[in-house]
């Protein structure tokens, strides 16, 4: 590890923590502006640079951070920025963090004039995330940083800054290999802010709303606010205000609640003072997954009578509840946790934030019926609590993947004792004014598990936590048995266990005051649109050309099916839910198909070891070809696989659907046994295969599929006619389609912003020429744009892919590829993209960017 990240590990770098979430009302007394447009970027530390810098060269200034420094010939760009994702994918590159280049040195330089009139005014730099071990200089003048690459944090600029002149920021990034388990990209990859305040105002996270008591008839308030004060001594007031949102975040009418300004309270400069308010909110309407209400506190701060800051913080009323024996209760109801993991990239994107990248994510994830995210294993970006709010999405926000004890020889394991108080503090006093955070977890498979001790980090953490919010549960993942009996299920409010549904009777009776979750669930691996044969229930096979059949019943070692989940919760219903490993594919961790030897430890047939040996070794003498992870229900391009279908049978019991697999062109396999699922609602259905019943089947108890296991295989159509409690519910058909003929291309929506951040992603179908999907095909597709907009990245969802994300050409993927357009700022009009294949012609979609 370099001495600089050495030293940066003891250095405390950021301004003092305080409080809750707060956003400007009135922008002649607080401004936050973007801070995202006209950064430099240059990687490596320039010529003449110290080779390891050391503690003084930090504070003193690197050449690049002094404000004369000559950056005319570095790249020009816009925040957020992942330097990693850019490429090119290297083989010789760690398969599990995504043959991508994410580490090393970057550099980001932004010049800015100050207004004069912001003489006498404090002005903060608020990064929501950088990757990683952030280091600021303002006008050459060393301020500050952040280790951690998912935190969020400020700086001052005031004391350096150049009110009516020309301001330099520069910030230095030193981003370690081996730092993590995934892709965790490099660079400023979330949003900057320019805040400004009067010398009196509301601090970082200076606000925290509770609902202490809340009825159908009224709602109780609780509104803290903590004040800074960089003036003189004074004395200050503070009135609140609040109102109903409607769904997209505006002012609902006349406030609902107000009171009036408090008694003065008396703050010496350079101290902090907390102020609070309680107001009653009549027949409140509560937030949840089913109606996603939002209220706002508008805190007007007054300094000797004068309003010196408006502070507006979003939040919602509900009560929340983890009952040992009916789970997760929402405002007094059980809710069943219907949840999926995700890491934090955004696929083709990488890790740079984009709003409309993640809504997109989570639109998908609510069609197959996901009521809760888990964010694993870390804070997430600011926007995703946002959207969770607004959309109705439970959250389970995670701290960190390691504390003491290393997973990678980098990770949180360098920062755990330096930093692991103020990185805690930070993510809860930022988050907890969000109703859709249900709980915090404190970590992720921690090896201290497995340490006598170790139960006491724990139990240090949660206390953390508890200080800071007692309003939620306190939570971590176990993946070992023994943590539930070891001392470690004392420590947390809510017990989540990874991959242990055959445990959770037996915790149960052993500790039958705690709430159990399956906080990890299943791992099922599989390739989109992927099948082999023979069909085994063995979850050891189903491997063929690094791809991974998509009869969903692969998984590792550790993991199982979704179906022996789906048992383990229908048999023990006190568990609360689960969170399913994972959403969306991800970039790194390619399990079976990654470097991981560890693998073998978790087998316990030593058949199973010996075939997984064998693997590893024939492993080591190829590159190993995969980019991505399996786990997704969804592809990393955002296209569905089967299991998505068998949660959505799950999650929405509901809505009339089914699904068949596989799909039906096997031209090879004619007259051979070629099994056929079904994932559907109902509880009984019937197959066809070219008009001739193949028998009708209903589903027993502790099944959550209808198999046909011994179809032969025949050119025609599947059809499957599925009925509940008797009567016909939903249908499905697969068909043998014709050679490929034509392209479709469909956006998943017509009509953007021309903000220069606004997304449209097309979705490429390879047809026949009767307009079946053709699904076996890999065509060369080519991609042109025409109007106010840019291609800025393309992928297909295959995880052996290795084409550039950048690239205007992409082979399809089983029938299918993508195209992610962005429009252009201040440009509006039509945008025209084009896609062609070599004797498939081409196709067009026009899009309207709008100002």
């Amino acid at each position: 590890m370099p001495t600089s990240q050495r030293l940066f590990s003891f250095l405390v770098l950021s301004a003092a923590l305080s409080g809750g979430a707060a956003h400007a009302a009135d922008t002649n007394l607080r401004e936050r502006i973007a801070f995202n447009a006209d950064w430099r970027f240059s990687k490596g530390d320039p010529a003449g640079s110290p080779q390891q810098p050391a503690e003084a060269d930090l504070r003193n200034g690197l050449p690049a951070a002094q404000a004369g420094f000559d950056d005319a010939g570095w790249r020009k760009l816009n925040l957020p920025h992942d330097w990693g994702i850019e490429g090119p994918f290297k083989q010789e590159y760690p398969g599990d963090t995504g043959k991508l280049a994410w580490w090393g040195i970057g550099w980001y330089r932004k010049h800015f004039t100050l207004p004069a009139g912001d003489a006498g005014r404090r002005v903060y730099l608020d990064v929501d995330g950088a990757m990683s071990h952030a280091v600021v200089w303002i006008n050459g003048r060393y301020i500050g940083g952040w280790p951690y690459g998912y935190a969020s944090w400020r700086v001052d600029l005031t004391p350096h800054l150049k009110p009516g002149g020309d301001n330099v920021v520069a910030v230095r990034l030193d981003n370690p290999p081996e730092s993590s388990r995934w892709y965790p990209g490099g660079g400023i990859y979330r949003n900057v802010w320019l805040v400004k305040t009067a010398p009196v105002a509301v601090a970082q996270y200076g606000t925290f709303v509770t609902t202490p008591q809340v009825s159908a008839a009224a709602a109780t308030v609780d509104v803290q606010v903590t004040l800074d004060n960089h003036g003189g001594d004074t004395e200050v007031q503070v009135a609140t205000e609040i109102y109903a949102l409607d769904a997209n975040g505006r002012r609902s009418g006349a406030p609902v609640a107000r009171k009036e300004a408090s008694g003065a309270a008396k703050v010496a400069n350079g101290r902090q003072v907390q102020l609070s308010q309680a107001l009653q909110v009549p027949n409140p309407r509560l937030w949840s997954p089913a109606s996603p209400q939002r209220y706002v506190a508008v805190s007007t701060v007054l300094d000797k009578g004068r309003t010196v800051d408006v502070v507006e913080t979003p939040f919602g009323i509900r009560t929340i509840a983890f009952d040992p024996q009916n789970g997760f209760l929402l405002n007094g109801q059980r809710l069943p946790i219907q949840g999926v993991c995700d890491h934090h990239d955004l696929g083709a994107l990488g890790t740079a934030i984009n709003t409309r990248a993640l809504e997109r994510q989570l639109e998908i994830l609510r069609e197959m019926g996901v009521n809760a995210i888990r964010t694993s294993h870390n804070p997430p970006a600011p926007e995703l609590l946002d959207l969770a709010d607004r959309m109705g999405f439970l959250v389970m926000d995670e701290a960190f993947d390691a504390w003491r004890e290393k997973k990678t020889p980098n990770d949180y394991n360098t920062l755990f004792d330096a930093w692991h108080e103020k990185d805690l503090r930070a993510m809860i006093r930022r988050d907890r004014n969000h109703p859709s955070v249900i709980a915090w977890s404190i970590g992720n498979e921690i090896p201290e598990q497995g340490r006598p001790e170790g139960w006491k980090l724990s139990a240090r953490l949660a206390e953390i936590a508890r200080g800071e919010d007692r309003t939620r549960p306190v939570t971590s993942a176990f993946n070992h048995v023994a943590s539930g009996y070891n001392g470690f299920q004392d420590t947390v409010d809510v017990f989540g266990y990874n991959y242990k549904p055959n445990e959770y009777a037996k915790l149960h009776v052993h500790a039958p005051h705690l709430p159990l979750l399956g906080s990890e669930t299943a791992s099922t691996v599989s390739s989109r649109g992927e099948y082999f044969f023979p069909v085994s229930d063995d979850k050891s096979k189903g491997l063929a050309n690094f791809q991974v059949s998509s009869y969903d019943l692969t998984a590792p070692p550790w993991a199982t099916t979704p179906d022996a989940e789906f048992k383990g919760q229908d048999e023990n219903p006190f568990v609360a839910g689960e969170f399913v490993w994972t959403g969306f594919d991800y970039l790194g961790e390619p399990t079976p198909y990654g470097n991981d030897a560890t693998n073998l430890l978790n087998f316990t047939d030593p058949v199973q070891q010996q075939r997984m040996a064998q693997q590893l070794e024939a492993m080591k003498k190829i590159a190993v070809p995969s980019r991505s992870s399996y786990f997704g229900i969804v592809d990393l391009a955002g296209f569905k696989k089967d299991r998505f279908y068998l949660y959505q049978a799950r999650w929405r019991p509901d809505l009339p659907m089914a699904h068949l697999l596989p799909h039906w062109n096997w031209p090879e396999r004619i007259g051979q046994v070629t099994p056929v699922h079904l994932y559907t609602s109902g509880d009984e259905a019937e197959l066809f295969l070219n008009g001739k019943s193949l028998g009708r089947k209903k589903r027993g108890r502790g099944e959550y599929r209808l198999r046909w296991d011994d179809v032969v295989y025949q050119p025609g159509e599947l059809r499957a006619v599925v009925y509940k409690n008797g009567r016909r519910w939903a249908e499905d058909k697969v068909a043998t389609s014709g050679p490929a003929a034509r392209l479709a291309l469909e956006a998943d929506r017509s009509t953007l912003r021309a903000d220069g951040s606004d997304l449209a992603f097309v979705t490429v179908r390879i047809l026949d020429k009767d307009g079946r999907p053709v699904p076996r095909t890999h065509d060369r597709i080519r991609f042109s744009l025409s109007g106010p907009g840019e291609i800025v990245a393309t992928d297909n969802g295959d995880p052996t892919s290795f084409e550039s994300f950048q690239s205007r050409e992409r082979n399809a993927f089983n029938g299918l590829a993508l195209a992610i357009v962005r429009t252009r700022a201040g440009e509006g009009g039509k945008v025209v993209l084009s896609a062609t294949a070599e004797g498939l012609g081409g196709a067009q979609v026009t899009l309207e960017s709008k100002l």
